[in-house]
């Protein structure tokens, strides 16, 4: 199932979400998805699984430039873009314009700009769930001899 059911109602609510993202913060695909309940028919397993990449189609038809679209990035903290793409190249200038700071690997730091969501209130108004906030970077491991 690459698509959801009802992909016009599932765009909407991830544009209406999307547009929640205040500057200066990012949001992931899984995290935008682990908003929206499974849709009716869809297995909670299966949403799952398929919920971000449904969330990246609803992101590549965004309707028009009052969707933050720049916003929404991997779960890494990488633009999804191919690299080097003019899309690519606009979505990074328009993060930084926004003071996102990419390190020299060219991730964000979900730490310091993953936004944590909606307030309770929006969410509850809407019939969205609180998001998966992110995890903790695991620390690395010394590879002293």
């Amino acid at each position: 199932m690459y698509n959801p059911p009802n992909p016009k109602t599932y765009f909407a609510i991830v544009w209406k979400i999307v547009k929640q993202i205040p500057e200066g913060r990012v949001s992931t695909y899984g995290q935008i998805a682990s908003m929206i309940p499974p849709p009716n028919g869809v297995d909670p397993e299966a949403y799952r699984r398929l919920a971000p990449r449904w969330v990246g189609t609803a992101m590549r038809a965004t309707p028009n430039a009052t969707i933050p679209w720049q916003r929404v990035i991997n779960s890494q903290g990488m633009i999804s873009l191919p690299a080097g793409s003019r899309a690519a190249e606009e979505q990074r200038r328009r993060l930084e314009m926004e003071g996102i700071v990419f390190d020299k690997r060219g991730r964000i730091d979900l730490q310091t700009y993953g936004w944590e969501g909606p307030d309770e209130e929006w969410l509850e108004a809407h019939h969205l769930l609180k998001p998966r906030l992110f995890n903790p970077p695991k620390p690395r491991q010394s590879t002293l001899f």
